[in-house]
Order: structure tokens, then C-alpha cells, then sequence
């Protein structure tokens, strides 16, 4: 019997068909891989697909084979193993600055990594959903000009803006475009921020990607690079309560016990932790003090107190009086 002309194409077919329909849940029989190369109009014999399986692991492919009733030929390892996808699904899904689409779309992708079998497991994963997504198809790629930015030591341009009571979009500066020298982004609260050297304002600030429009880099060099010699991503982002700016200062906590992983959670595990008797503890962070820094301490209740700096203290009390005050005229 003569060959059928796509022979050449046997062993590519059976790379395929081994990522695609099995693994090693649900082998695949030598019998089903003769019939789906013979849909392919390619011709095989049984004894043919051991040396070709054997090809297929000298080329680097973790081939196996299980004997038995319910036997046949799987992938062992892959790139990205079935509970890897699941946490990039997840990632993907639960990125409010990736929208809808795009997230569908990417976890299509992620669905093409792995088996047939497996993806319809990545698909059962994926049941949201009220999630808050952003609308701004425009963010994906934003991130990735900053980055190229970033590596090139360009500045970028910019409008930027925020939304009025009918959601709709309002600029600052009266529209005029940002010049910003880009330092860094970082992933804070769902949300994708640029830091970078204000130009116009002389500082170093940061802004949401997603709120950005008409981003474009520009030839002209970064600038700030004198005055952020010591900058750090890390530390900025740390020190920034969800992303919102103030007055930065080393404020002094003075917490109950039971407080310990609270802030080793927010502060990182170097911190200092102090023993002030035996139920309690101090410690010394940097942060920029804010309404947002305030917000945090006040969730945390009256097992964290602040003691320093002064001005902060009596900027915090004041802040809880008038809160008082405001619940009981509502109460009235």
C-alpha cells in the first residue's frame, strides 16, 4: 500500500495529540492514535509509534507510557502543570485592570496550555462574576509601553483623569498633558500604578494606568534621576496606603500582642518589634501618613494606638471628634 502524502507530518500530529487529548489522567491508547492519525491522512503501524514516541523524548518531551486495561501514551510534565493554570486563571480573573474581554481571551490561552480535559476543569474555575473589571481596554497595553519606557529610559506623556457623579470622565490640569520620567509600576489593591518624576511639578508621584489616555513615549531623556538616586519600588509602595498621598513620617504604634501578624502582614518581617510590658509591643515604620493610614488604624480598633509623631496624634484625634460629632447630628 503506498503512503499517504502528509507521512511528514506523523510525528507533529502525534506531539498534538498528546498535549492536546491526553494526560495522564486519561492516557491515550496506541489504537486511538493510529485512528486519529489515520483521520489526518497519515498511515501508521503500531510497532511505528514506540520509535516515534522515543523521538519524541530525545527531542525533550516527557513521553509516558502506561500499561494495562486502562493504559496509553501521556505527557508527564508540561510547562505549566494543571494547579500552575489555575493560579494564573485566577490572576487573570481577579485583575480589575484586565478587562472582561481581554481576561477572556488570555484564559482561552491558558485553557490552549493544557489537555482537553484539564481546560474544561480551568473553564469550571472561571464562575464570576461581580467582579469589579475595568472598562478601559486601552490598560493592557499602557502597561506594556510604560515598561518598554521604563527599559529605554524615555519619558512618557499623558492626560489624566478622574470621573464626576455621571461616571463620566472629567481631566486635570484642565486637559493638558502630563510629562512624567517613568521610575516604576506597581500592583497595589487590584490596580496598576506609574511611578514617575513629575516634570511640571518637580516630583516624584504616581498615577492609576487605567485612568491615563493618550499615553505616548516621547525621545526626550528621564529626568529626576538626581533627586531619586536612593528611590525603591518596594519601599514607596509600602510606605503608600493604598496608593494615596500625604505627609511621610515615621509614626510610632504602640499594639496589643495579638497585633503582631497584623503588622508583620503590612510592614514586612524586619520590622522592629519592641516588648512594652507584657501585653503589649511598639514599633517604628515609615509611612506616608494619610486619610487612608488613618482609615487602616482606626479598623484596627483599640488594640493599636498611635504615639508619634505629635502632630499626627492630635491630626488623628481630631479626625475621630468630628466623625463623633457627624454620627450624632445624623442621630438627631
Amino acid at each position: 500500500m503506498a503512503r499517504k502524502s502528509n507521512q511528514k507530518t506523523k510525528m507533529l500530529l502525534l506531539y498534538q495529540l498528546l498535549l492536546e487529548k491526553g494526560d495522564e489522567d486519561h492516557p491515550i491508547p496506541t489504537a486511538r492514535l493510529l485512528e486519529e492519525l489515520e483521520r489526518q491522512g497519515v498511515s501508521a503501524e503500531r510497532k511505528s509509534i514506540y520509535a516515534d514516541m522515543e523521538a519524541l523524548r530525545e527531542f525533550g518531551m516527557d513521553v509516558q507510557c502506561r500499561k494495562g486495561k486502562e493504559g496509553g501514551w501521556f505527557v508527564g510534565e508540561r510547562d505549566f502543570q494543571l494547579p500552575e493554570l489555575k493560579l494564573l486563571v485566577d490572576a487573570v480573573q481577579s485583575c480589575r485592570f484586565i478587562s472582561k474581554r481581554k481576561s477572556d481571551v488570555l484564559i482561552r490561552k491558558l485553557e490552549g496550555l493544557a489537555s482537553e480535559h484539564q481546560a474544561r476543569q480551568l473553564r469550571r474555575q472561571v464562575y464570576v462574576d461581580r467582579r469589579v473589571k475595568t472598562g478601559n481596554e486601552t490598560v493592557y497595553y499602557a502597561i506594556d509601553k510604560l515598561h518598554t519606557a521604563i527599559g529605554s529610559n524615555r519619558a512618557v506623556t499623558f492626560r489624566y483623569f478622574d470621573y464626576n457623579v455621571r461616571k463620566e470622565q472629567v481631566f486635570r490640569r484642565e486637559g493638558k498633558r502630563y510629562t512624567v520620567s517613568p521610575y516604576g509600576l506597581i500592583w497595589s489593591d487590584e490596580n496598576y500604578y506609574l511611578v514617575g518624576w513629575d516634570h511640571q511639578e518637580k516630583e516624584l508621584r504616581h498615577y492609576r494606568v487605567d485612568k491615563m489616555e493618550g499615553l505616548s513615549c516621547v525621545s526626550f531623556p528621564r529626568e529626576g534621576d538626581e533627586r531619586c538616586k536612593s528611590f525603591d519600588l518596594a519601599e514607596y509602595g509600602q510606605k503608600h496606603f493604598h496608593m494615596f498621598s500625604g505627609i511621610e513620617a515615621k509614626p510610632r504604634l504602640r499594639c496589643e500582642n495579638r497585633m503582631v501578624n497584623v503588622m508583620l502582614d503590612r510592614f514586612g518581617m524586619d520590622v522592629m518589634l519592641i516588648p512594652d510590658g507584657e501585653d503589649h509591643f511598639v514599633l517604628t515604620v515609615d509611612a506616608v501618613v494619610s486619610p487612608q493610614f488613618y482609615g487602616w488604624l482606626f479598623g484596627l480598633g483599640a488594640g493599636v494606638e498611635l504615639t508619634h509623631p505629635r502632630w499626627a496624634v492630635e491630626e488623628y484625634q481630631a479626625l475621630l471628634r468630628r466623625s463623633l460629632e457627624g454620627s450624632g447630628q445624623a442621630a438627631h
